[in-house]
């Protein structure tokens, strides 16, 4: 199959009340794994790319491994996340991405206007999706660090997406980027949440919105990580976000614990293992097992195809 746009995919998202998973990728074996967990459960998934990834690996290493991936039976786009510059939308663009993120949620309202009108019109000349930001997510993952988060405010949402054009609406509700969320409790804006969904008819989406799973940082803990005061999005409000409107969500810290945790195991178990494909096959197959366990919990098992 080709690649799909993620219009296409979180417009019947939105139709059928369940919600898209992106996984950023920033390797081979991070990407079999999430395929993997795709195809088991017959899903939709969307491949996002950070500028990070990019320098990482190399946008053309990226584009054929995703363009092998493409040919499995399963409905699924290649995504630019937090493009914060022109010339890394251009490359994405240039080299083939069916969607992209504008982040221009640095910028007063205004300029975050202008800034995404100029990349809606880029792309949709290609059938190109575009995703931009209203609000900000407090955190720190990637080319993002933010230490005030700004609740996305429902009328000046709906304005956004009518001025610009836009396909999909990030918004900020309260989650967080990174492993380290929340001190206490989660306190997620619903009611905000709930009032966007009135005003605003594009599919929303929800960023910093990893679970950090106790069995995965335990298991990183075991075998030598210090990663202490984790914490993630409960499941629960995962699915009340869902009913309330939510067609994509985003998980990138998830995968990066579940990915290292794997490894970590894996060189304990054997200090004398000079062997990669038994290094990294253990964090691939940890890929896996987290990347549907969220298919299952935004319902969209058996939605891919």
């Amino acid at each position: 199959m080709a690649l799909v746009t993620t219009k296409f995919l979180l417009q019947k998202a939105q139709n059928g009340k369940y919600a898209v998973p992106h996984f950023n990728i920033n390797n081979m074996e991070i990407l079999q794994g999430i395929v993997s967990a795709a195809k088991k459960e017959k899903a939709p998934i969307i491949i996002g790319v950070s500028k990070g990834a990019i320098e990482y690996a190399g946008i053309g290493y990226i584009k054929a491994m995703v363009d092998i991936a493409a040919k499995e039976k399963v409905n699924m786009a290649l995504h630019l996340d937090h493009g914060t510059d022109m010339k890394t939308v251009e490359l994405c663009v240039k080299n083939g991405f069916t969607s992209i993120m504008i982040d221009a949620s640095a910028y007063e309202f205004e300029k975050n206007v202008e800034i995404t009108k100029k990349v809606v019109r880029l792309c949709h000349s290609r059938n190109i999706s575009v995703e931009a930001e209203l609000g900000k997510l407090k955190g720190v993952e990637e080319s993002v660090n933010v230490k005030r988060g700004i609740f996305t405010e429902p009328d000046e949402a709906a304005l956004f997406a009518e001025k610009t054009g836009i396909d999909s609406l990030a918004v900020a509700i309260g989650t967080s980027h990174g492993a380290y969320k929340f001190k206490g409790e989660a306190n997620l804006r619903f009611d905000i949440l709930k009032n966007i969904r009135k005003k605003v008819k594009i599919p929303l989406v929800l960023h910093g919105a990893s679970g950090i799973p106790d069995y995965i940082t335990e298991k990183a803990n075991k075998y030598g990580a210090k990663l202490e005061g984790t914490k993630g999005i409960a499941d629960k409000d995962i699915k009340k976000a869902i009913s309330l409107g939510i067609c994509k969500i985003n998980i990138d810290s998830d995968l990066r614990l579940a990915f290292v945790a794997g490894i970590r195991e894996a060189l304990a178990a054997n200090s004398g293992n000079f062997d990669p494909r038994k290094v990294l096959g253990p964090g691939r197959d940890l890929i896996e097992k987290i990347a549907i366990e969220k298919i299952r919990l935004f319902g969209c098992s058996g939605r891919g195809l």
